[in-house]
């Protein structure tokens, strides 16, 4: 079909080689996955400690986000790859094979930090090497990879816990290990060093702190977390909605696989339908979109209607996944790629702790009034996308100015 090949065209072959890589590891996703329900089954644990352990998970890979960014600007992006795959392979066995509550805690942090690793080093590899008009189409091809890995995995993960919940962890640290080899087989080094006599573009000095003094990224950060918040409350809070009305389980499985497909068969369609918009303005519809789902939700007491809502937010997502990756692209300078992926990426552990804690709270306390506060804040990162797009396009432009090597490096396209 002619949109595929748009969407495929043109892409050198390490993108698609990290494409690979991560559909393989997010296809073997297993152990995490059913972490909470392997800890009460098996190992006998109360709810709470089982949240205390998916926690610590949270954690590590919040420590992990910033270690990886860091470590991609100065051990290369592969080294960075490869250190966080092979240690999170050996620890995801240690994971299946220990049995005191207190070691499994330490090693689902350990396992959260070694996973992480790899997240800034990925995105700043296709950074490197993709010219900038092919960022988008590059990124959203990453979100459905992401997508329809998770999607298998989470398929497969319920039938292969059935047999054996060790069985989850072995697997996933083949796969895991997998990934690790086809990376350090098939994709370059792709971080460019600088001679030392060669003068660095404004910024790029500095390391971490220059990043967390960067008010223009920092703003776009906190935009990313408000979408953040929003999607945590679908895979968190919702099903609290939908058993206080009464839906079973298995109506909240067909909410979220739902939301799964409409993006593994829809997302190769985004580029084609944003089109050369600008950023502040998909993402400003993005926000809108999410704000109308999830304030549908303030009506809903029927599966229909939450079928509906999570359709709208869902498309919202879609939209949102492309110029995202793409604004961080633009706004950090080549030396310090890595770093401003890794305070980018801190986003997500952060939604994941707080969207639920106070998510929860804001549930109990307001009932469906919640909804149309989220529908309220989605509404505000709208506005807020459409009232700094000036700041960040004269931002990008001038970092596009300083610099001194090429963005990208040029390689062989696969067709």
């Amino acid at each position: 079909m002619r949109f595929v090949r748009e969407s495929v065209a043109g892409l050198p072959r390490t993108f698609w080689m990290l494409f690979s890589a991560m559909l393989v590891n997010r296809v073997g996703a297993f152990g995490m996955l059913l972490l909470p329900i392997y800890l009460t089954t098996a190992r006998g644990a109360s709810v709470a400690v089982a949240g205390l352990v998916v926690g610590a998970y949270g954690a590590g890979g919040a420590g992990g986000t910033l270690l990886g960014g860091v470590l991609a600007d100065r051990w290369g992006r592969k080294a960075t790859y490869l250190a966080g795959t092979t240690t999170a392979a050996a620890l995801m066995v240690g994971l299946g094979l220990a049995r005191p509550i207190w070691l499994i805690a330490v090693l689902a942090a350990a396992v959260g930090l070694a996973h992480s690793l790899p997240g800034p080093a990925t995105v700043a590899a296709i950074v490197d090497v993709l010219p900038e008009a092919d960022r988008s189409r590059a990124f959203n091809l990453q979100f459905w990879a992401f997508n329809m890995g998770s999607a298998i995995a989470a398929a497969l993960a319920g039938v292969i816990a059935e047999f054996s919940f060790l069985a989850l962890f072995l697997i996933d640290a083949g796969m895991t290990a997998v990934t690790a080899v086809l990376v350090w087989r098939l994709v370059p080094e792709t971080l460019q060093r600088r001679r030392p006599a060669a003068a660095a573009a404004p910024g790029e000095r500095g390391g971490l702190p220059v990043v967390l003094r960067d008010r223009v990224f920092l703003t776009f950060v906190g935009l990313t977390f408000v979408l953040a918040l929003l999607t945590v409350q679908g895979q968190s809070i919702l099903q609290l909605a939908m058993e206080g009305d009464g839906l079973r389980p298995s109506a909240y499985g067909l909410v979220v696989s739902l939301g799964g497909a409409m993006i593994v068969v829809g997302q190769l369609f985004v580029p084609r339908l944003i089109g050369a918009r600008g950023h502040a303005v998909v993402l400003a519809a993005a926000f809108t979109l999410l704000a109308l789902g999830y304030s549908t939700v303030f009506l809903a007491d029927r599966l229909w209607v939450y079928v509906a809502a999570a359709s709208v937010w869902t498309v919202g997502q879609m939209l949102a996944a492309p110029p995202n990756a793409s604004i961080i692209a633009e706004l950090a300078p080549t030396a310090l790629r890595g770093r401003y992926q890794g305070v980018f990426f801190l986003v997500f552990p952060a939604a994941g702790f707080v969207a639920p804690s106070v998510g929860g709270w804001s549930l109990q306390h307001l009932g469906a009034w919640h909804w149309l506060a989220c529908g309220a804040l989605g509404l505000l990162g709208a506005a807020g996308h459409l009232w700094t797009a000036r700041r960040r396009e004269a931002r990008a432009a001038s970092i596009r100015d300083a610099e001194i090597t090429p963005q990208a490096t040029v390689e062989p396209a696969f067709a």
